[in-house]
């Protein structure tokens, strides 16, 4: 026993050693930490890897209702070398440099539709494109007739933030000129005449936008992208709608929004519950224009497609142990390998290849 007690003082005089010595030079040692995470984060280009083919990876896979774990909607399609973004939610630009994805190669961003938590990330990721490669152009951004008046309202008020910059790093690394976006607006064709349009076709690259149902915001849209035999599906929002399928018909990846009604019917109760009237019938509204995952997973089967990944998830979802609980019957619908998304989820479809592979650009 006193062989085992002596053995004891000694492991705690070591420890406390160790902590005063910790205390003593923890600003060395915080110093020597933080140049190992420089060394290994900062600058790193996760692309630089990828085989040739079609990526997408979720920068944002979050809504309106704030969840700790997930940034607002936003997707990066990577075909080749090129890069494109779809959507620009809160902290989805923060994301897009923390997974590694350079934002001075983003080359166009695609907007579904203009509600609040699609767009409110917009400037962040025009501000990361701009001062990432000294752009002489503006940000071209691509959406439904509106997207003019956003644009044109951002770059409104951005304008001391960028005479700020350009005055403070100068017009060689900020050129005014690459300041804030260029707004494309698309027209789809009227119902009942195509409910689609190419918006690029170049390089091997073809990208459409599709109609979708996602009243009383309207035109909504989803993107799919082909790129050397592979493709990819963006529903965007949208209540189950037969555009969408006919736009996914053989696609690789859909990557659909999914709201399960079971789980906001807790949160509604718990908001009536705590007199929050006003936000407890805001969830009870929002079921009424958004897919369901056993409708996603409905969606997936009638188009054919390989593989469905889940976005936009409602309500937020930040425990692991729930999913099942958030999937409900998904499964039944579709044998198909079902994900639900999580910020920095990446899959890679390389060209000449079946093969969908996920990785994590994010610890979680």
């Amino acid at each position: 026993m006193r062989k085992r007690g002596k053995i004891a003082l000694g492991v705690m005089a070591v420890i406390a050693i160790a902590l005063v010595c910790v205390k003593l030079f923890q600003r060395q040692i915080g110093t020597a930490l933080l140049a190992r995470a420089v060394a290994d984060r900062v600058g790193r280009d996760s692309t630089a890897t990828l085989p040739d083919g079609l990526h997408v990876a979720l920068c944002g896979t979050g809504s309106p209702l704030p969840d700790p774990t997930r940034a607002g909607p936003c997707n990066v399609v990577i075909a080749g070398k090129r890069i494109f973004v779809v959507d620009a939610g809160e902290g989805g630009g923060k994301n897009i440099v923390q997974m590694g994805i350079p934002p001075g190669r983003i080359e166009a961003l695609f907007l579904t539709h203009f509600h609040s938590d699609h767009i409110d990330g917009l400037a962040q990721v025009m501000l990361l494109r701009w001062s990432g490669s000294s752009w002489q152009t503006p940000l071209p951004i691509h959406g439904p007739p509106g997207i003019e008046s956003i644009v044109a309202g951002l770059r409104t008020a951005y304008t001391l933030d960028t005479g700020y910059r350009v005055a403070h790093h100068g017009t060689t690394i900020l050129p005014p000129s690459g300041a804030g976006g260029l707004a494309l607006p698309f027209t789809l064709p009227p119902a009942g005449h195509g409910d689609s349009v190419v918006l690029i076709d170049d390089g091997g690259v073809k990208i459409t936008a599709f109609r979708v149902n996602h009243k009383p915001v309207e035109p909504a849209v989803g993107y799919r992208f082909d790129y050397k035999g592979r493709s990819v599906v963006l529903s965007g929002d949208t209540v189950p709608t037969p555009s969408l399928i006919a736009a996914a018909k053989g696609a690789d990846v859909l990557v659909h929004e999914a709201l399960q009604p079971n789980l906001v019917a807790l949160l509604t109760r718990g908001l009536a519950a705590k007199g929050q009237a006003n936000m407890a019938q805001v969830t009870r509204d929002i079921i009424g224009y958004h897919s369901t995952p056993e409708q996603a997973a409905q969606d997936a089967k009638a188009a054919g497609v390989r593989y469905l990944m889940l976005n936009h998830i409602v309500p937020p979802m930040p425990m692991r142990f729930a999913y099942p609980a958030f999937l409900g019957d998904a499964h039944r619908y579709y044998d198909g390998p079902i994900t639900i998304g999580e910020d920095g989820m990446m899959l890679n479809l390389p060209a000449g290849s079946h093969d969908i592979v996920l990785t994590r650009l994010l610890d979680r």
